[in-house]
């Protein structure tokens, strides 16, 4: 139940963050921000479909490196990246706060590192692209906050392969498996297959009877 309000809030998070900042505010600067509008719509939504619908989005903290380096990544979006903006001369509203884009992001891969191995990969997509477009803030508007970004990307990238390859879903399909092994000399299936051929070649055959010469 917790998993499911968790998941609600955020899906809420980024359909606000679409439709407000992009879709509203950040398409008079930036012609592109329809498309990113887009894209945090449809990120919300899928958050929604698969954690609060299908229910299959669960967030527990755990005691291991993954739980760690989220809790981090969540206090970064909450304290952390205000401060730091506050730092360097980011005064409100100009700063940005919890509830944009980028702290919204930070804040949303650091919450997926607490999820299940169950997650399901496609809600990766979305946020780890924007933390690639969200380094020309770093690199053009002196956004240094937003280090964050690829930070959180790179963690969430690497926990997630390693989970992959901890439960197994990197292995190869069962079917490919099955037909390598029937493929080989050595395996179960040749054996079989020679012993059914030899016992077909040693069945006696129905002889043929001659009718008596008339």
């Amino acid at each position: 139940r917790a998993s499911q309000i968790a998941s609600l809030v955020l899906a809420v998070l980024w359909v606000w963050t679409g439709l407000v900042y992009h879709a509203r505010f950040f398409r008079v600067i930036n012609p592109a921000a329809i498309v990113f509008a887009a894209a945090f719509v449809l990120q919300g939504l899928m958050i929604g479909w698969f954690g609060v619908v299908k229910e299959a989005v669960r967030f527990a903290a755990r005691r291991n490196a993954a739980t760690a380096v989220g809790s981090l990544l969540i206090t970064y979006a909450l304290v952390v990246y205000p401060l730091i903006g506050r730092a360097i001369g980011h005064r409100y509203p100009a700063a940005p706060t919890f509830g944009v884009p980028c702290p919204t992001t930070i804040f949303t891969l650091g919450l997926f590192l607490l999820a299940a191995p169950a997650l399901p990969r496609m809600l990766l997509i979305i946020p780890v692209a924007w933390a690639v477009v969200g380094l020309s803030a770093v690199l053009q508007l002196g956004m240094w906050e937003d280090w964050g970004l690829p930070v959180a990307a790179i963690a969430v990238l690497v926990f997630s392969i390693r989970r992959d390859f901890r439960h197994g879903t990197w292995r190869r399909p069962a079917v490919l498996l099955e037909l390598r092994s029937t493929a080989r000399p050595g395996s179960e299936a040749a054996p079989r297959s020679r012993a059914s051929s030899g016992r077909a070649r040693s069945s006696p055959r129905p002889s043929r009877k001659t009718s008596p010469a008339s």
